[in-house]
């Protein structure tokens, strides 16, 4: 099982960034998949998800400015974040979950994702 992040980068507030991950060696299909982020010294958070049927979910500090999608034909999800803020400065992780996560309204839990990627900085500067 690989998920592989891409397209972090050092950009200037009010920029926009787009994230990649490319995932193999599961059913990427009937996955769960959410994308969460770690800024120094704090903990890791949820920032968004995105079902198999690609109904999405938002955390509150990032609606309206980044939007997820995903592409079954090509096992990649994406995660396209305008109008970035210096608080959006963190590592972004992608990750999988088994479809009873999103089921049992457990998305936003780290804990029950099953497989993570290495991460990719983003660093929005002021």
């Amino acid at each position: 099982v690989q998920l592989q992040a891409s397209g972090g980068g050092l950009v200037q507030a009010g920029d926009s960034l787009r994230l990649s991950c490319a995932a193999s060696g599961f059913t990427f299909s009937s996955y769960y998949m959410g994308w969460f982020r770690q800024a120094p010294g704090k903990e890791r958070e949820f920032v968004s998800g995105i079902t198999w049927s690609s109904i999405t979910s938002y955390a509150d500090s990032v609606k309206g400015r980044f939007t997820m999608s995903r592409d079954n034909s090509k096992n990649t999800m994406y995660l396209q974040m305008n109008s970035l803020k210096p608080e959006d400065t963190a590592v972004y992780y992608c990750a999988a979950a088994d479809a009873r996560t999103y089921l049992s309204a457990n998305y936003k839990r780290q804990d029950k994702y099953d497989y993570w990627g290495q991460g990719t900085q983003v660093t929005v500067s002021s």
